[in-house]
Formats: C-alpha cells, structure tokens, sequence
C-alpha cells in the first residue's frame, strides 16, 4: 500500500455515505447526466475500481444519492398534530428536492424502495394512524398524495416560450386568445406579484401548498365523517348505474 508524501494530510476514506454525498454534489454542479462511476471517481481523486467496494453500479450510486437527500427532510418533533405535521414533513422534503432539482426525475426512476424511503413513508402513515385515521382511509390518501409526498408533483403542460420580438409576441397571444379563449382568460387574470413569478408564470410555491392543502383538508373531513372506500364504492356504482338505467329509459 502507498503511503502520502511526506507532510501531505491522510486522504479520507471512502464509505457510501461519502460517495453518495460526492454523487450529489457532482449533480448539483454538472446536471444529473454527468454523474457516472468514471466522473464521480475522477471528482473523489480515486480510480473508479474505489467506488464499486461501496456502491455496485450506477444503479445504487442513483438510490444512495436519493436517501442522501430524503436524510434531508426535518424530523417530526415529539408532540404533533397530524395536519400540520404532514405539512411540516412534505414542505421539508419539498425544501431538500429544490435544493437537487434533478432529484425529481430520479425518483420517479427507481425500480424499488430503499429503507431510507420506505422509512419516510411508514412515518407519514404513521402521523394518519396516530391521528385514528383507519387504515382504509390512511391507504387511500397515501395514493392521493402520490408523489407530493416527496414534495414534487407533475405540474399542466408548460406554455410556449414567448418569442422577444413585440409583434411576434402580440401575434402569438391573439392566436392564443382567438383559439383557447377560456386559457387566456384565466390566466389573464390571475394574480402573479413579480416576486413569485416563475418562467411559467406561476408562483410554484404557492401553488404546491394551495393543492396540499385542499388535500389534507378533504382527508380532515373524510376522517370525521368515518369514511370507507367500501361504502363508497359501493354508492358510487350505484349511482353511475341509476345514471345509465335513467339514459337508456
């Protein structure tokens, strides 16, 4: 084994811990498509046979760069109430994912759980049970909350760039008004301080907590009135058949 030279300081060594942390700097710095074994090696001063006693292949390096991330998240604190623990909690890994904004997409990659992820949603679950939500209730709002429990969600289809020319841009938005004249209103109208505007035009904060919590307070309401997917469904069928019946009558 080498040893440094003479004076040099020790070289930390690697762990996964290490080479997770390296991976996310790398993607931070250099975009998502830039972490591979040989770059990542490359930025540790390692030959890339160092990373593979650690991490097997590009494949666990992605999922040990994800649980890196989620370690992110604040704790829950020791007394809580479920709403705003909930809240507390997505807001957080909302915070850690902006933070990585290619996280994202590589979440939405992984073939399977870690337990640092299984970990993070057995505690959402958790604040429901604690709460008395039943568990058929519990199920269903993990399925609503979907990936915004990371604290991401797949947003309506982006606008065009507007182009920077001022008649190509007033003959972009006529068109625009003339086809899709409910769009145009609606975003006309809608309120957008300079502060909060996003390339889309958006305040994507604002917009994240507004659906969050019209989520949280529909599971409030379904939880008091002793909700099941059983009852239902059941009511549901029978409703959408009464609605064909009267159709062919």
């Amino acid at each position: 084994m080498s040893t440094p030279p003479k004076g040099a300081s020790p070289r930390t060594p690697l762990n996964r811990e290490r080479v997770a942390r390296a991976g996310v700097r790398l993607a931070d710095e250099s975009g998502i498509d830039a972490v591979s074994m040989r770059n990542l090696a490359q930025d540790l001063g390692v030959v890339p046979m160092a990373l593979y006693k650690h991490v097997s292949n590009k494949d666990e390096l992605l999922d040990e760069m994800i649980n890196a991330i989620l370690l992110e998240i604040e704790p829950l604190p020791a007394d809580f109430e479920w709403k705003s623990a909930l809240r507390h909690r997505i807001l957080s890994a909302r915070q850690a994912l902006l933070r990585h904004p290619w996280a994202p997409h590589v979440i939405e990659s992984r073939q399977s759980a870690s337990p640092v992820v299984l970990d993070y949603m057995d505690s959402l679950v958790g604040i429901f049970i604690k709460a008395g939500f039943s568990l058929d209730l519990t199920h269903h709002a993990m399925h609503a909350l979907g990936s915004r429990m990371w604290g991401f969600i797949q947003e309506v289809f982006p606008t065009p760039a507007s182009p920077n020319d001022p008649a190509e841009q007033a003959a972009m938005f006529a068109h625009f008004a003339a086809r899709y004249p409910n769009i145009i209103e609606m975003a006309t109208a809608a309120d957008h301080p300079d502060e909060t505007r996003t390339t889309q035009g958006c305040d994507d904060q604002f917009e994240f907590e507004f659906a969050l919590d019209l989520l949280l307070d529909g599971f409030e309401r379904l939880h008091q009135s002793a909700w099941s997917s059983k009852t239902h469904s059941r009511t549901s069928s029978t409703k959408l058949e009464s609605a064909v019946r009267g159709k062919r009558n």
